[in-house]
């Protein structure tokens, strides 16, 4: 797919992951919504980016009507849709069972809800506004959804119980979702993104960070969000690449710990 002229969402768009996507989209032509509940990093966006190149929604993932609206809201004011970005997502630390007793329900079901439910909400509503476009490019093509899991969705550690189950199941969609959505021409893929230097490292002592980076089997260092960014270009121009959950991290295999 050619993306000159192309328009995407991207959940979770104001920081990140998502920024350095919007980003790399802005630099290939693409039209972006940015869904995200940070209204201030949204406005800087358009201030770096241009009015004319992105439009921000504040949007609850996992809320039907905040997401139906913002969706057709997108199309409304740049005429169309034709990729979709998933990476809004929260985490937690908890137990199964601890000191402190079970995994409270209602925290295990809150990163269900961004992280899962969220993911297949949004991209619900972005498949029924790219199945109404023409073919955009080669094989009937109408549009393309990338979702965002992680290495957890395979190396869960302890602790990350909540947060693995929900990367898990974004994992577990791609393939169902990509033969739902085949005849209508729209393709389905996930990046399983590693260690990635997001602002949350920030706080990390040196030594823990130090030995982090050593971790990943190939460069001793954490994956950059544009790497990521790449990866989803990649994914958008290239027609071929359906139904995949493609890992990005140096070759990392996670510990229990």
């Amino acid at each position: 797919m050619d993306l000159s002229g192309k328009v995407a969402i991207v959940t979770g768009g104001a920081s990140g992951l998502g920024r350095a996507t919007v980003e790399a989209y802005v630099a290939k032509g693409v039209k972006v919504g940015i869904f995200d509940l940070n209204e201030q990093a949204g406005d800087e966006m358009i201030q770096a980016l241009g009015a004319d190149s992105v439009a921000f929604w504040k949007v609850n993932v996992a809320d039907e009507d905040s997401v139906s609206t913002a969706v057709a809201g997108v199309v409304e004011k740049f005429g169309a849709l034709h990729i979709c970005n998933n990476y809004a997502g929260i985490g937690s630390a908890c137990k199964t069972l601890g000191k402190k007793g079970v995994f409270p329900l209602d925290m295990f079901m809150g990163v269900i809800n961004v992280n899962l439910v969220g993911t297949f909400n949004v991209s619900r509503y972005a498949a029924e506004q790219m199945a109404k476009n023409d073919p955009v490019f080669g094989d009937d093509g109408r549009g393309v959804i990338i979702n965002t899991a992680s290495i957890a969705a395979y190396e869960g550690q302890v602790g990350q119980l909540a947060y693995s189950a929900s990367k898990g199941g974004v994992v577990g969609m791609t393939l169902p979702m990509a033969r739902d959505l085949a005849s209508y021409g729209i393709r389905v893929n996930t990046i399983v993104p590693g260690l990635i230097h997001t602002p949350l490292f920030e706080s990390l002592p040196e030594p823990a960070y130090k030995s982090l980076e050593a971790s990943v089997l190939y460069p001793h260092r954490l994956g950059r969000p544009e790497e990521i960014a790449h990866l989803s270009v990649f994914i958008a121009e290239n027609d071929y690449v359906n139904g995949e959950c493609i890992r990005l991290d140096g070759g990392i295999r996670m510990q229990p710990k």
